[in-house]
Formats: C-alpha cells, sequence, structure tokens
C-alpha cells in the first residue's frame, strides 16, 4: 500500500515511507491503526525489500550521477559483440521473462532487475541500503504496525560479483523450457536466489523488531515469502544463536499438490514441513494466495471447507488469503482487460491467463451488489469473477450451510486446547482419503477428507486408542451427515469429496 507507479499492483514501490495516494493519506492510515487497536486487531503490513520503483527520487537521483544513491541499486556494463552491438552482462532471466537486465543511457550501464524493468534491485552489499531499509521498518512499527509479511526474501542478495572475477556469472541452463530461453525456469538461479546473506538479512531484521519491542513490549510477526527447498525454508527460522522470522511461509499446499494429488501424495506434503521444521518453532500452513490459482480453482469446489479444515485444525499458523473462507474462484479476465505483468510479459494473447495472477486478485465478494459490494465506483481495477451474485458473503452468512459458516467454526474449535497443544499423526487409508488425529488430555479429534468423488468405508480403529463412537462436530457443505451425529468408529462410510471433523465420545 506504499506509493507506487503501480507498475506490478504496487509492488514497485517509490516511495517507502508514504501511503499511495489510492488507497488514502497517511492520516487514513494512522486512523485506520487506532481503530484496529481499539477492536484489538493486529495490522501486519507487506514489506517489499528486494526493489523499489525506476520511478523513486533514490532511482532518479542514481540516474544523475548522485554517488550515494547510484550505489542503492546493482549496476554493470554490458557486452560488446563484434559488431558493436551492446547486450546484457549476462544471461540473467527476469521472473517475469526476458533478460533481468535494462540499460540506461544516462549512466551507460545495466540496472538489475529480477522482477519488471519497473523494479530495479536494491545493493544489499551496500552497508547504507541495509541501514535505510531497516529505518523503514522503523518507521512502520513506530506507527504500531506488528509485523511484515516479507516479499519475494529468497532474491535479496545476488552472488558477490568479487568472487568471480568482478563479472556476474552466467546461470546455468536447468534443462527444463529448453524451447524458451526468456523464460525464468530455463536457468537454474544458483547465484541470484537463496545466498547465505540473505539469512543473515533476515536475522538482523528480526533484531530490529527485537529493539522496537523493547520499547513497547509488543511481539512484531515476521512471515517470509520463499519458494524453496525445505532445508533452506527452515533457515529463515534463525540459528542456535540468532533469532529470524517466526513464520517462514509453508507452501506445501500450494506447490507440491493440487487437486489430481492422492492422499498419500497430500500427506507426504503435509509431513514435509512438519519433519524439517526445527521442535521448538511453529509450523504454518498456507492454501493460497495472490500469486496462485484459487482453492476451488486448483482442487475443486466441493474441496474448500476440507482444505480449510486441514490449514485451520493441522497443528501451528492457519494463513487465508482473502476470499478462500468464502471458497471464491479465479475470475475470467480477458488480454485486454490484464495487468499483471506476469501475463502481459507473454505477448501471448490465446495463453497469457496460464501465466496471469489476475484471476486470484479478483474484487472481494460482499454481495450480489454492483462489483460485488467491493466499491461504489463505476469499475473497479480488475473486473469481478463470474457467478458473484449467488457466491458471496451476504448469501453464505445467511445460510445454514455455507462455507463461511464452516470456517468460523473451524476458527472457534481452534481455540481448543486439542488444537492448540495436541499431538498430530495423519494417514492416507487409500489413495481417495486422507485423516489426520489431534489428542490432548483424553480427547481425540479425527478431520477426514475425501479427495475423490468415491464413497468408502474406513475403518478409524486403524487409529490407536480409537474405538467406540463418533460425534459429528463439522461437515462440508455438501455432506449428508449433520452436526451431532454418531458414527461408529469402525465403519464410517466417507462420500465423495466429503470433509468431517469428528469426536471421539466412546
Amino acid at each position: 500500500m506504499f506509493k507506487s507507479p503501480m507498475y506490478d499492483f504496487g509492488y514497485d514501490i517509490s516511495d517507502f515511507y508514504d501511503v499511495h495516494d489510492e488507497y488514502g493519506t497517511m492520516e487514513d492510515f494512522e486512523e485506520l491503526m487506532a481503530k484496529a487497536k481499539e477492536l484489538d486487531i493486529k495490522i501486519v503490513l507487506d514489506f517489499v525489500p528486494n526493489h523499489g520503483s525506476n520511478e523513486s527520487v533514490w532511482f532518479e537521483e542514481a540516474l544523475r550521477g548522485h554517488e550515494k544513491y547510484f550505489d542503492y541499486f546493482v549496476w554493470e556494463d554490458g557486452v560488446e559483440d563484434e559488431n558493436g552491438t551492446l547486450h546484457p552482462p549476462n544471461n540473467w532471466n527476469s521472473v517475469f521473462r526476458k533478460s533481468a537486465w535494462e540499460y540506461r543511457e544516462e549512466v551507460g550501464k545495466y540496472y538489475l532487475h529480477q522482477f519488471v524493468i519497473g523494479q530495479p534491485d536494491l545493493n544489499y552489499r551496500n552497508p547504507d541500503v541495509v541501514e535505510e531499509m531497516k529505518n523503514v521498518i522503523r518507521f512502520w512499527l513506530e506507527k504500531g504496525v506488528a509485523g511484515f509479511r516479507v516479499d519475494a526474501i529468497s532474491h535479496l542478495f545476488e552472488v558477490d560479483k568479487e568472487l568471480y572475477g568482478g563479472k556476474y556469472p552466467d546461470e546455468p541452463i536447468s534443462g527444463q523450457r529448453l524451447n524458451d530461453p526468456e523464460h525464468y525456469d530455463y536457468l537454474t538461479h544458483i547465484y541470484t536466489k537463496d545466498q547465505d546473506e540473505t539469512f543473515e538479512m533476515v536475522y538482523q531484521w528480526r533484531e530490529v523488531f527485537e529493539e522496537m519491542k523493547e520499547k513497547d513490549g509488543l511481539t512484531r510477526v515476521m512471515m517470509t515469502e520463499a519458494y524453496s527447498t525445505p532445508q533452506d525454508t527452515m533457515r529463515y527460522f534463525g540459528t542456535e544463536d540468532r533469532e529470524g522470522a517466526q513464520m517462514p511461509f509453508n507452501f506445501v499446499l500450494i506447490s507440491d499438490v493440487n487437486g489430481d494429488s492422492t492422499a498419500a501424495e497430500i500427506k507426504y506434503a503435509l509431513d514435509k514441513f512438519l519433519t524439517f521444521k526445527p521442535i521448538d518453532k511453529l509450523a504454518n500452513w498456507v492454501a493460497g494466495n495472490h500469486d496462485n490459482d484459487r482453492v476451488a480453482s486448483r482442487f475443486s469446489p466441493k474441496l474448500v471447507d476440507g482444505i480449510n479444515m486441514i490449514v485451520l485444525l493441522l497443528p501451528g499458523i492457519a494463513v487465508t488469503y482473502m476470499g478462500e473462507e468464502i471458497g471464491m474462484v479465479n475470475g475470467y479476465i480477458s488480454w485486454e482487460d490484464t495487468v499483471d505483468p506476469s501475463g502481459c510479459n507473454t505477448d501471448d494473447p490465446i495463453n497469457y491467463w496460464k501465466s496471469s495472477r489476475d484471476p486470484e486478485r479478483t474484487p472481494f465478494q460482499w454481495s450480489a451488489d454492483k462489483n460485488a459490494g467491493f466499491t461504489t465506483g463505476d469499475k473497479p481495477w480488475l473486473p469481478v469473477a463470474d457467478g458473484y451474485e449467488e457466491l458471496n458473503v451476504e448469501v453464505q452468512r445467511m445460510s445454514e450451510r455455507s462455507h463461511l459458516n464452516v470456517y468460523k467454526a473451524l476458527a472457534e474449535l481452534r481455540t481448543e486446547a486439542t488444537f492448540r497443544y495436541g499431538r498430530y499423526e495423519s494417514v492416507a487409508f487409500n489413495s481417495d482419503v486422507f485423516a489426520f488425529r489431534r489428542w490432548h488430555n483424553g480427547e481425540v479429534y479425527i478431520i477426514v477428507v475425501n479427495f475423490r468423488e468415491d464413497p468408502h468405508i474406513i475403518d478409524f480403529t486403524y487409529f490407536e486408542n480409537v474405538e467406540g463412537h463418533f460425534e459429528v462436530i463439522l461437515s462440508n457443505i455438501q455432506s449428508s451427515k449433520n452436526k451431532g451425529d454418531l458414527l461408529e468408529a469402525q465403519s464410517v462410510t466417507i462420500d465423495g469429496s466429503e470433509s468431517l471433523v469428528l469426536k471421539l465420545v466412546q
């Protein structure tokens, strides 16, 4: 929500210390913070440390030759071929396709942008940049912000070119996308991602968080966004003597599985984070975000409640992207209406939608009113998804069985001791049915999700100390079972796409 020319949905920040005028003023922000405090709601902001904007004062000063700001960015000489034509310094590609280098005549050099051209990477090998970004953190924390979701953290550092004779080395070809050398996945990003110095910077930011805590006693949360190996993801937590992020985002439900996955693959994915995480840290679960297809579109509308049961009742922290609680689906966005650079940069009016993130970014659906009640303006930034007239908060609030009411019930259930402190065990009963047990001080819950349309009879006495009867606590909206129904533990029929929360009553 910072000041931005909006080439990438506000992730191209021209002033890290101000609010973008489309969203209001600093006074509006302060009013929001005051009201949130009154309601005991914590506000977390998106921190985008990897890059700025090519329309920022910093970048404009760099182009004028201001030495301090020139060193805020990553510059490199081009390479001349035998015909005297200038080419980028090396083969690095942008996440959004094409070269990660852009030439500026004003200084006769290329600057690095791992994302869009309008997002020049910041140079964290410059101590001035390190201190500047710590000051950005302090500025917002002093306004009462309770922490940050840290964007694209794995890209923060590039390799130290001094280790390679003063030139940034080419990245190796990955073996993927061999017919598309401009695609990000054409290369293996060993020099531009997951560098050791990135983790050290996260630990330094945590020290800033703690410095603020000493002043006012408020614990700030840091959530890091990185699609990395489990081993690298765990490094964000910290080391034996350094604290890092409390929440290195766990994206397994996005990156590792989808609607085609078997129950065994779901179990394997969920067990991964719990296996690798330090024993004294909390797991977290993320099923959707603004960069990936919605849960209802990636899995199935019938599995919305089941995925929410998994996210909210597994041990640890639940993270919900707006709209997943009501089961929003991807919206159709025409080529003409597409604004996401990830889609636009394909230069492909037919297949652009496969790369665009706009479908999962459509306006939140409050009601059946114009623009789904999202805005009184004539036209929102993106068109509202089809079907909003039936799929919205107002309809679901008034329906006895709705995704929203299942979600509310789950949010309440997760405050119980069994889900806060209880042990966890999971099993794939067959290729379709995944279940897990949570137990604490004699209370036992079983959560079961059938990922396919075929019914199965499941013997839950497979779980140790599970025998007798279950009471149905919660069922997905398509289920024929009702709250309070009693089921025999050794023979429960799980219908197609059914999801249940069961409590052992002996």
